[in-house]
């Protein structure tokens, strides 16, 4: 009996703390990167929404998450037979400090323009900003 209590506390253990590696949740500031350190065996590496988050794998142990758009998403990682390895809630947020972001509105829509802020600001370029499409002008009328 003793030992059976023992194998269900172990079992319980190692059940936990698998639980608590899928529920961890990874933070990544909006246009930057954090690594990742992948689980021996992952051989399938998803983002579920690829315009919040992307990820790189460098090779069979780590990967970048790159920050694309404010928001939630999820990182999976399988191994070859389809078991999930690791399933983690993806937090895209703004940076705490040394940024400002100005949005202006106009007849061709809302342009945002986003600065880093150290000893002075400087206009930077964002993924979002290098990826959006240019403002579209008002068509001019022929008299």
């Amino acid at each position: 009996m003793r030992r059976l209590f023992s194998g269900l506390a172990a079992l319980a253990f190692v059940t936990a703390a698998a639980t608590s590696s899928l529920a961890q949740g990874l933070t990544v500031p909006v246009d930057q990167s954090v690594a990742v350190a992948l689980p021996p065996g992952s051989m399938n590496v998803m983002i579920g929404n690829p315009a919040i988050a992307d990820i790189n794998v460098l090779d069979p142990r780590n990967a970048v998450v790159l920050g694309k758009a404010f928001g939630v998403t999820n990182l999976l990682i399988m191994d070859g037979g389809g078991h999930v390895l690791m399933d983690r809630q993806v937090v895209v947020s703004g940076a705490d400090a040394g940024h400002i972001t100005a949005i202006r509105g106009g007849p061709a829509g809302p342009h945002v323009d986003s600065y880093a802020c150290a000893a002075r600001c400087e206009r930077a370029v964002t993924v979002a900003s290098a990826t959006a499409a240019a403002p579209v002008e008002a068509p001019k009328s022929n008299p």
